[in-house]
C-alpha cells in the first residue's frame, strides 16, 4: 500500500536502476557549466564575440528550463526505459556533435542537444527513485540526487579549468563522450519500466504558450544581466513569457487531462517547500557567479585556481547529501531546514564584508559553510513536498518543483548581478575594484535577506513530516 492505494509489484533492482540514472544525471549537470571556463578558447578558435559565445551557457540553460515542463507528459506517455534512452541518446548525440564541431552553428546545435536531454534526465530519475523506494528510505534516495544536482556543476568549471589548460577544447566533449555511450549501452539492459503510463494527448496549445511562457522568462532575465531593464530584449521576452504563462496555467486548470498538473499547488507542505527552495535558490545561483567573478577580476586569479577555491564546499555537499536524506528519514524535515538555512543565511551575509585582501581560506570556508546549509535543506524539503502527492502525480510534482527552481536562478542571478553593478556605479568609490567589490558586497547583503526570508517562512511552516495526508489525482 502506498498513499493510501494499493501499487502493484514489479520486479526490478533498484540499485543497478539508481546507478544508471544518477551516471547519466551526472554527466548531464557536469556539462551545464563544463564550458564556461573554456569560452575564451573557443572565442579565439571560431572567432566570436563574447556575447555569441556567451550562449553556449545561456542557450543550454534556456533549453533546459524549457524542457523541464515537459517531461511530466513524457513520463506520462512513454514508457522509462524508452524515455531514458531516448534523453540520453539526445545527450550522447549532441556530444558527438560538439566534439567535430568546426564552426560556431554546430557547437550551439550540440550544446542545444546536450541540454534537450539533461532537461528530461533529472526529473525522470526524481520520479523513479520516488516510485522504486519505500516512503521511508526516500530521504537517502533523494539525497543521493541531491549530490548529483549539487556536485557536478560545481566540479565543472575546475575540471574544464584543468583540462582546458593543456588541451584544445574539444577535448571536453571527448572526456564526456565514452561515459556518455557506456551509460546508453547499460540503461538497455539495466533500466526497467517502473512508471505507470496513461493514454494522454499532446495539447498544441500547451506546448506553444509553455515554451514560450517559461523560454521568455529564462531569456528576459538572463538578458537582464548583461543589458538594462528597459532594453527591448530585456522586457518583450519578459512580457511575453508572463502573458503566456498566464494563458498556460488557465489551460492547465480547465483541463480534464493537463500537460503539467498544477493540482500539486494543493498541497501546502508541496507549495510551500518549493517557495522556499525558489528563494533562497535564487541567492545561491547568483554567488556562483559572483564569487568567481571577484577571484578572478578582483584578486587575479586563474579561472582554475577560482575553481578550486570553491571545490571543499562542493565536496562537502555531496558527501553531506546522502547523510541529510538518511537523517529526513529519521527525524523529519523540519530540523534539517532550520539548521541549514540557518547556516546557508550567515555564510551568505559573511560574504558581504570581501575587500580586495580578504583571506582565500575566508572564502572557501564561507563557502563550505553555506554548501553545508544547502544541503541539509534542499533534498529534504523537495522529498517532504514530493511525499505528500499521490503516486500519479509525482512526475508533475517533480517537473513543478525543477522549472520553478530553474526560473529562481535565472530571475535570482540578474536581479542580484543589477545590483551589484547599479551598487558599484553610485557607490562613489573612485577606485574602481573598490567600487566592484562593494557592489558584490550589496549582491551578497541581499542574497543573505532572501535566506533570512526563507528562514522565517520555515520556521512558520515547516513541521515533522505528515505522511497520511496526500494530494490525490
Amino acid at each position: 500500500m502506498e498513499n493510501g492505494k494499493r501499487v502493484e509489484k514489479k520486479e526490478y533492482n533498484s540499485v543497478l536502476i539508481s546507478a544508471v540514472m544518477l551516471l547519466g544525471a551526472f554527466i548531464a549537470f557536469l556539462n551545464s557549466t563544463f564550458m564556461n571556463v573554456a569560452i575564451p578558447d573557443i572565442m579565439k578558435d571560431l572567432h566570436i564575440t563574447v556575447s555569441t559565445a556567451q550562449w553556449l551557457s545561456t542557450g543550454y540553460m534556456l533549453v533546459l528550463g524549457i524542457m523541464i515542463p515537459f517531461t511530466a507528459f513524457l513520463i506520462d506517455r512513454f514508457k522509462t526505459r524508452t524515455l531514458y534512452f531516448a534523453a540520453m541518446g539526445i545527450f550522447t548525440i549532441g556530444t558527438i556533435i560538439g566534439a567535430t564541431a568546426t564552426g560556431f552553428d554546430t557547437l550551439i546545435t550540440a550544446r542545444l542537444l546536450q541540454a534537450a536531454g539533461a532537461g528530461l534526465l533529472m526529473p525522470l530519475m526524481q520520479t523513479v527513485f520516488l516510485i522504486i523506494f519505500p516512503i521511508e528510505k526516500r530521504g537517502f534516495a533523494m539525497g543521493v540526487v541531491g549530490l548529483v544536482i549539487a556536485f557536478a556543476p560545481a566540479i565543472g568549471p575546475t575540471l574544464s579549468g584543468w583540462i582546458i589548460n593543456s588541451h584544445p577544447w574539444r577535448d571536453l566533449f571527448y572526456v564526456t563522450l565514452p561515459i556518455a555511450i557506456l551509460d546508453l549501452v547499460l540503461s538497455i539492459f539495466l533500466i526497467k519500466n517502473v512508471t505507470d503510463n496513461k493514454e494522454v494527448k499532446l495539447d498544441i496549445l500547451s506546448v506553444i504558450t509553455c515554451i514560450l511562457g517559461f523560454g521568455g522568462l529564462l531569456l528576459g532575465f538572463s538578458n537582464a544581466g548583461n543589458d538594462a531593464w528597459t532594453n527591448v530584449n530585456v522586457y518583450a521576452p519578459l512580457i511575453v513569457g508572463v502573458v503566456t504563462l498566464i494563458i498556460f496555467t488557465w489551460r492547465q486548470l480547465t483541463m480534464e487531462k493537463p500537460m503539467l498538473d498544477l493540482r500539486v499547488f494543493k498541497s501546502k507542505v508541496f507549495t510551500f517547500s518549493t517557495i522556499i527552495i525558489m528563494i533562497v535558490y535564487a541567492g545561491l545561483i547568483s554567488s556562483e557567479l559572483i564569487i568567481p567573478m571577484y577571484l578572478q577580476n578582483g584578486r587575479a586569479y586563474s579561472a582554475f585556481d577560482a575553481g578550486l577555491a570553491l571545490m571543499p564546499g562542493a565536496i562537502i555537499m555531496g558527501i553531506m547529501n546522502p547523510i541529510t536524506g538518511k537523517l529526513f528519514d529519521k527525524i523529519g524535515p523540519r530540523a534539517l531546514a532550520l539548521i541549514g538555512l540557518i547556516l546557508f543565511t550567515g555564510g551568505t551575509f559573511a560574504f558581504s564584508f570581501l575587500t580586495e585582501t580578504t583571506s582565500v581560506t575566508y572564502i572557501v570556508v564561507m563557502y563550505a559553510i553555506r554548501l553545508l546549509g544547502m544541503s541539509m535543506f534542499l533534498m529534504p524539503l523537495t522529498t517532504s513536498g514530493l511525499n505528500t502527492l499521490d503516486r500519479s502525480l509525482y512526475a508533475h510534482g517533480n517537473a513543478v518543483n525543477n522549472t520553478m527552481r530553474q526560473v529562481a536562478g535565472a530571475v535570482g542571478t540578474s536581479i542580484l548581478v543589477t545590483v551589484m553593478s547599479k551598487s558599484a556605479e553610485n557607490s562613489g568609490i573612485a577606485n574602481p575594484l573598490k567600487a566592484t567589490i562593494h557592489g558584490m558586497n550589496s549582491s551578497f547583503f541581499w542574497a543573505g535577506v532572501l535566506g533570512v526570508i526563507g528562514l522565517v517562512i520555515a520556521i512558520f511552516v515547516v513541521k515533522k513530516e505528515d505522511r497520511t495526508k496526500t494530494i490525490k489525482a
